[in-house]
This record gives C-alpha cells, structure tokens and sequence, in this order.
C-alpha cells in the first residue's frame, strides 16, 4: 500500500520465502533505468489486503506458482529514505507449500527472470542488492537468529545513489 501521511509516503510490502531441494526461490527484477536486482518474489499490499493475500498474488503473478499456505513470519524490515520523504515496512513469510511450474509473465512488467539458488547462488545474486534486501535474507540463509527480527535502516541519498544504514541491533 502507497499512501501519503502527513506528506510521507508509506510503502507495506510483503516478500516470500519458497524453498525446496535446489535451494531458495529468488527473481529478477528489471528497474525503471534498466537495471536488475534479485530478490524473493513478492510485493506491495494494496489497500484492504491483507500481507499473506497480497503476497499469494504476487508470487502467482510473479512466477506462476499457487501457495497453498504460509508457515511463519520470519522477519520485519522498515526502512526510511530521509531524501525521498518515504517510509518501508516489509514483512516476510516462508512458504508452507507450492504447486505449478515457474513461469515469468508479470502483469507489471518487473519480474523476468527466476529460479531456485543455493546459498552461493543466493549470495552471489544479491551482491549488488540493497542492505535491507541482503542482509536479513543472508542472516536467515546462515540461521542466524531466532525469532521474528526486526531489521531498521536509514537510507539517505536519491534513487539510484542511495546509501543505508542499519539502526539498532
């Protein structure tokens, strides 16, 4: 969901986590200026949805694949990008179960790319990504905490030149 308050724009988003064998399911995603990062399928909750509904849509949006059910959340990001007047909460959940063959075909034109990735995969596709993107998905890779963390990050800078921060533990 995208909304203003008080002049901020809000941002909540939802990220998945669909493991099997062969690893962790990440995707490509194209930017506006060409560029791809990777990441775990997912997206933004519109408004009156709710995170598990949005993100079973768009992991069927972004991969073709139907969940059958979410096991857990298993981490929080919030984000706040001082020179863009913007604020990020992100909340991920890992996957009970899947169905359906990987597909790219996203309606937003994002998502072009995907597959299932080792550790080294993972690690090797997110080198370029943003911190709060990496770094609690890396964390969680090398079960590197319990519980449900709360990751927070100052990003200061304009898109594209973005630097970040992590605030508090």
């Amino acid at each position: 969901m995208g909304c203003h308050a008080g002049g901020m724009r809000r941002w909540k988003v939802a990220g998945g986590l669909l493991t099997e064998n062969d690893g962790l399911l990440l995707v490509a995603n194209r930017r506006r200026n060409g560029s791809v990062d990777w990441s775990t399928p997912g997206g933004v909750i519109d408004d009156g949805e709710s995170a598990l509904d949005a993100l079973s849509r768009e992991v069927a949006e972004e991969t073709n694949l139907v969940v059958s059910g979410w096991d857990e959340l298993c981490w929080t990001v919030e984000v706040d990008f001082v020179d863009l007047d913007m604020h990020l909460h992100v909340e991920v959940h890992r996957a009970a179960g899947w169905s359906g063959e990987l597909a790219f075909d996203d309606p937003d034109g994002i998502v072009h790319d995907g597959g299932f990735h080792d550790n080294h995969g993972v690690a090797a596709r997110l080198a370029g990504a943003a911190r709060w993107v990496a770094e609690p998905l890396q964390a969680w890779l090398a079960s590197d905490f319990d519980g449900r963390p709360h990751f927070r990050y100052r990003a200061i800078g304009l898109a594209g030149d973005l630097r970040a921060e992590r605030l508090g533990p």
